[in-house]
């Protein structure tokens, strides 16, 4: 299986490098991650908003990799447990699934870029640094793994 996370925004600091290595090297090696960053759109005088996350939007939708589950995040998007993030993680092993995650910029997502997904998540309710949730997302692919194999690093 490969998860892609297709996000906008710049090369992030070492410590978001640092964070999003040690749990990928954690998965197992027939769990293959890709992290692809695309530039954020330059905010000139006169554009708006709406033109960014449009154009964002249409980048993002260009990076996703064929045949993928597409799976937004977004704050309005539908609150995943951990558990439920397993169950996900279950019916894509057993599919033969790719999941593509879509992180949006400082703007957020274009309404293309929402219809085009199959689902809009929420990580969580806080507002959190795009760079942060990258890591947490990837914690957490690693953590619903490790249900589905009994390890003991979920002990809920």
């Amino acid at each position: 299986m490969r998860a892609t996370i297709v996000a906008i925004g710049h090369r992030p600091p070492a410590w978001v490098e640092s964070g999003l290595n040690e749990y990928a090297k954690r998965l197992p090696s027939q769990f293959r991650l890709e992290v692809s960053l695309l530039k954020p759109e330059e905010r000139a005088s006169g554009v708006t908003a709406e033109k960014v996350r449009e154009r964002e939007g249409e980048r993002l939708i260009a990076a996703i990799p064929k045949e993928s589950a597409v799976l937004a995040l977004d704050e309005r998007g539908t609150a995943v447990s951990t558990q439920g993030l397993s169950v996900m993680l279950a019916g894509w092993l057993r599919d033969g699934t790719n999941p593509a995650f879509l992180i949006g910029g400082a703007e957020g997502l274009s309404p293309a870029v929402k219809e085009r997904s199959d689902k809009l998540l929420s990580i969580s309710a806080l507002t959190l640094p795009h760079e942060m949730v990258r890591i947490l997302l990837v914690e957490q692919l690693y953590r619903a793994w490790t249900i589905l194999a009994n390890h003991p690093y979920h002990r809920a």
